[in-house]
């Protein structure tokens, strides 16, 4: 093999910073996440907000396991045969956002095709727990696409979560390289179907650097758009590890805040768009 033929990963730029967490509120969360054995995406995928997250209240969870029915390119959950379904994990969770004096929660979970109700039954079981030992505690759902069965998607809207989020991930052509196992349309009418039916926050979130074009992602946060999507959040793709898709390119801040302001002129009520935006930052605020 030649040098030439060697791809070598892209050099990270100066503004992908990740803040070392620090402050009481954090270390006090910490120490209780240890103590109980906690389970949150926060500590497991090692995001580079959870100090700021956490010092504001907001923590986010998993459910349904850690291994994913879907095997995305760019997704670090491990994919196969997942467990058997804890019937218990609703009061766990309720139980650890207890425990951490969580104000508003995200929960999140992995896709569970396997299952016939693809797993809603569990999540809206979780919401209603949490409600019945956190009364004051607001939440997000960040949901499969249910594979657009809506008898699931029902679930989810029947318990009436403040926000519910399903990301679209990335642009039109480049979903089937990147979702490998989802479709570009099946979301967005999964998240029209969540308007349509009166959830009243709905939220996605797309990921750049990719290899997607600028005027790619205007089309894609137009189509959010044009299903009433409130909130975006738009962030830098990082790879996970050698077997996932490499970096094509580190998207700059100027045109993260370009991105923002076309968003806003879209009419979305709240974006967040810089390098290392993900899913659930700010998340506290979108509920306003």
């Amino acid at each position: 093999m030649s040098e030439e033929s060697v791809i070598l990963p892209l050099k990270k730029p100066k503004w992908i910073r990740v803040k070392l967490p620090v402050g009481k509120k954090y270390t006090e969360l910490r120490g209780v996440v240890e103590k109980y054995n906690l389970n949150t995406i926060c500590t497991s995928g090692s995001c580079p907000n959870m100090g700021e997250c956490w010092s504001e209240g907001t923590a986010t969870f998993m459910i349904l396991g850690n291994t994913c029915t879907r095997s995305c390119g760019f997704c670090g959950v491990k994919t196969g045969r997942p467990e058997t379904v804890d019937w218990e994990e609703p009061e766990k969770v309720a139980r650890s956002i207890k425990l951490m004096q969580i104000k508003h929660a995200v929960i999140t979970s992995v896709d569970r095709d396997d299952l016939k109700d693809g797993g809603s039954i569990i999540w809206a079981e979780t919401i209603n727990a949490i409600r019945r030992a956190n009364p004051k505690t607001t939440l997000e759902t960040l949901i499969p696409d249910f594979q657009l069965i809506h008898k699931n998607l029902d679930r989810i809207i029947n318990v009436s979560p403040e926000v519910v989020s399903h990301n679209l991930e990335t642009v039109r052509r480049l979903t089937r390289e990147v979702r490998i196992q989802a479709k570009y349309d099946r979301s967005l009418a999964v998240l029209k179907y969540l308007k349509d039916s009166g959830v009243r926050r709905t939220k996605s979130g797309i990921m750049l650097g990719l290899g997607e074009l600028e005027e790619e992602v205007i089309q894609s946060m137009t189509d959010l758009r044009n299903v009433n999507v409130d909130v975006i959040t738009i962030g830098q793709y990082l790879q996970p590890s050698k077997k996932h898709l490499p970096v094509k390119e580190f998207i700059t801040p100027e045109q993260f805040k370009r991105y923002e302001n076309i968003g806003l002129e879209l009419g979305f009520r709240h974006v967040e768009s810089s390098a290392l935006v993900r899913s659930s930052y700010k998340a506290q605020k979108h509920i306003l």
